[in-house]
């Protein structure tokens, strides 16, 4: 994919801050930058090309502005999509919305045996990211490491290319926001290496962390959220 230039981010919008001119023909995407599940529809606008499509509009998920549920999203979440004089919602939906309404490089390949292990992986996203948060509670490295087994096994079913389907695709959007957030907490918060003894998710890893439409979206202190996530996972009761 083309390299691209380092988009100058808007700031963000809290309770103080004024409404966008709201269905006025302009395409927004309403995110939080240190959301992942806004970073998975972020990553498709970036891979895509759509910097001059879709607005960025992102908001202070602690200081909410009170118009946001009010006048775009009644749900109150992010991420959400503005587009054609409506608002839609949930990630791994948007995700499929902007790869199949906008212009770009498909993010699903016509096979149809990948198409079909795509549907089964994003499926099992909702099982995978839980489970990993739910094993910080207790035995992080045995439940979690299953986890990221079965990504290693899942890596290993095609052999064209270093991601989930071989080409880069829907698939990795949908794990590479919680997998980035995994290994730096599992490294700096319970000294577990993800990557050990798993070569393929390695590989995806070093991969991932090449294309310039994700780069721009990654974590940008992970000390901070190493100190988040062990205030709640690892505090004692």
């Amino acid at each position: 994919m083309a390299a691209l230039v380092q988009e100058v981010l808007p700031p963000t919008l809290d309770s103080t801050s004024e409404p966008p001119s709201l269905f006025d023909g302009t395409t927004r995407l309403y995110i939080n930058y240190q959301c992942p599940y806004s970073q998975r529809v972020w990553i498709t606008r970036n891979v895509k090309g759509l910097q001059d499509k879709i607005n960025l509009v992102p908001i202070d998920l602690q200081n909410m502005p009170d118009w946001y549920k009010e006048k775009v999203y009644p749900p109150n979440k992010v991420p959400s999509l503005e587009h054609n004089n409506k608002v839609i919602g949930e990630s791994l939906d948007l995700v499929k919305y902007v790869d199949s309404n906008f212009k770009g490089p498909s993010l699903l390949p016509d096979d149809p045996e990948k198409r079909k292990f795509a549907e089964e992986l994003i499926a099992y996203s909702d099982t995978f990211v839980p489970e990993v948060y739910r094993s910080f509670f207790r035995d992080a490295q045995t439940l979690a490491g299953a986890q990221f087994d079965y990504l290693e096994k899942a890596l290993d079913k095609f052999d064209d290319g270093p991601f989930f389907l071989g080409q880069f695709s829907q698939v990795d959007i949908a794990y590479v926001p919680f997998i980035e957030r995994f290994q730096i907490f599992m490294e700096k918060g319970i000294n577990y290496d993800i990557t050990s003894g798993r070569p393929k998710l390695a590989k995806w890893i070093e991969e991932m962390n090449k294309l310039d439409g994700y780069k721009q979206t990654k974590v940008l202190e992970p000390e901070k959220l190493v100190e988040y996530y062990k205030n709640l996972f690892l505090k004692k009761a």
